[in-house]
C-alpha cells in the first residue's frame, strides 16, 4: 500500500509541476474580434483559387511519404520537403552568401534594391528545419516590396542544438544588420523584420528582447502565421486541426497529449517552461513595441495565437494589426508567385511599410 500511495504521490506531482510549467497570464481575454480600425479580412465566398488548391495537392501528396517514419526519418523528410520548395524555381533577386557575424547568412537583393535599407528575415519550419534557400520564394518578393536588402540568416536548429542557440543567432544578426549591409559596414537607413511560422515566433520575441536590450528598434515587424503561445492553448490549436493542411497532419497528434505532460516533453526538447516569453512570445511585455502586422488564415491551427497577439499589443499601446484570409494554408505566401492569395498578401504588405513609413500606424 505504501508503494502504491508513494507512486500516486509522485505521479500528483509530476502532474502539478506540468501544470505550473505551462501556467501564466489568461489570454482568453484576447479571444474576441480585432478593432476595425486594426484589422482586414479577406474572405473567399467561392473558395480560395485554383492556384492556392493545387498548393494544398501538393501538400497531401506528400503526407503518405511521411507515414511510418520514425522520428528521425520524419525530421529529415520535413527538411527535404521545404529545400525541395523552390528548387525550379527561377529568381530575379541576386542571393549572396554572408557571415553575419558568425551566423551563416545570404543578402537577397531584388533588382534596384536600396542596401541601405535593410530587412532582417526569420525562416519558419518549426525550429527543426527551413533555411535561407528553403524561403527564397518570401525573402526574393519582401526584398522587392520593400526596395530593401535581406538577409535571410540559416539560424541553428533543433535537435542538434538547443531552442536558445537559435535565439542567440537571431539576437546576433539584429545587431549585425544595424551596421553592416551587402556593400559592407555602414549604418542602415531602415531596418524591418519579417519571419513566418517559427520565424514569426523569433521575430516578435526579438523585437521584445531589443526594446529589453535598449537596442535600436527596427522600424517595422511583418509575422506571417506565427505561433505566439508555446503552451498550444488558444482553441484554434484544436479547433482548426482538420482544416490546417500542412500543420495538422504532422502536429495535430501534440494537440492530443494531455498538457501538464506536453509541458515535460517541452522542456525536455527545449530547455524552457512554455509560458517564458523567449518562447511565447504573446505572455510578455507587449508594450514600446515597433508596428507590427500580422497575417494569418482563419482556418489554420495558430489563427487565435494571431489574433490574442494582435489584441494584447494594442491593449499595451502597440501599433498592431491582423490581416486575416479565410480558408488558406498555413504559409501561404511562400507559394508567390504562383498563388494569386500570395501575391496579394505581399501588396498588403508593401501597403504596410508605406503607411509605417509614412508616419500611419
Amino acid at each position: 500500500m505504501s508503494i502504491l500511495l508513494g507512486l500516486l504521490l509522485v505521479i500528483v506531482l509530476f502532474w502539478v509541476i506540468g501544470l505550473w510549467m505551462r501556467s501564466g497570464e489568461d489570454l482568453s481575454v484576447y479571444d474576441h474580434p480585432v478593432a476595425p480600425e486594426a484589422a482586414k479580412f479577406f474572405p473567399c465566398p467561392d473558395g480560395p483559387s485554383a492556384e492556392h488548391g493545387a498548393a494544398v495537392a501538393e501538400i497531401q501528396a506528400s503526407q503518405p511519404e511521411s507515414a511510418g517514419k520514425n522520428r528521425k526519418e520524419l525530421l529529415f523528410f520535413i527538411r527535404d520537403f521545404m529545400e525541395n520548395l523552390a528548387q525550379h524555381k527561377s529568381f530575379e533577386a541576386e542571393f549572396r552568401p554572408v557571415d553575419a557575424g558568425g551566423v551563416n547568412a545570404e543578402w537577397v537583393l531584388a533588382p534596384g534594391a536600396d542596401p541601405d535599407r535593410r530587412v532582417l528575415y526569420i525562416h519558419g519550419g518549426a525550429f527543426i528545419a527551413g533555411s535561407p534557400v528553403s524561403h527564397r520564394s518570401i525573402t526574393s518578393q519582401f526584398s522587392s516590396v520593400a526596395n530593401a536588402a535581406v538577409l535571410a540568416i540559416d539560424y541553428r536548429l533543433m535537435p542538434e542544438h538547443h531552442r536558445r542557440m537559435g535565439i542567440a543567432d537571431c539576437q546576433t544578426a539584429y545587431r549585425w544588420i544595424q551596421e553592416n549591409g551587402p556593400a559592407g559596414p555602414g549604418p542602415a537607413s531602415r531596418i524591418f523584420m519579417g519571419g513566418d511560422s517559427a520565424g514569426g515566433n523569433l521575430s516578435l520575441v526579438m523585437a521584445a528582447w531589443a526594446r529589453d536590450e535598449n537596442l535600436r528598434p527596427v522600424d517595422a515587424v511583418v509575422a506571417m502565421s506565427p505561433l505566439t503561445d508555446s503552451t498550444y492553448s488558444a482553441p484554434s490549436i484544436k479547433g482548426n486541426l482538420n482544416t490546417d493542411y500542412m500543420l495538422g497532419p504532422l502536429f495535430g497528434k501534440l494537440a492530443r497529449i494531455p498538457p501538464p505532460l506536453l509541458a515535460w516533453f517541452y522542456l525536455q526538447e527545449h530547455r524552457f517552461r512554455q509560458s517564458d516569453p523567449l518562447v511565447s512570445p504573446v505572455r510578455g511585455d507587449l508594450s514600446g513595441l515597433p508596428p507590427i502586422l500580422v497575417q494569418v488564415s482563419s482556418s489554420e491551427m495558430l489563427f487565435d495565437d494571431a489574433r490574442r497577439y494582435v489584441n494584447k499589443a494594442r491593449a499595451a499601446g502597440t501599433p498592431a494589426r491582423l490581416q486575416a484570409w479565410e480558408g488558406l494554408l498555413h504559409v501561404w505566401q511562400i507559394f508567390h508567385p504562383e498563388v494569386p492569395e500570395a501575391r496579394q498578401a505581399f501588396d498588403e504588405i508593401a501597403a504596410f511599410l508605406s503607411s509605417v513609413e509614412a508616419g500611419r500606424h
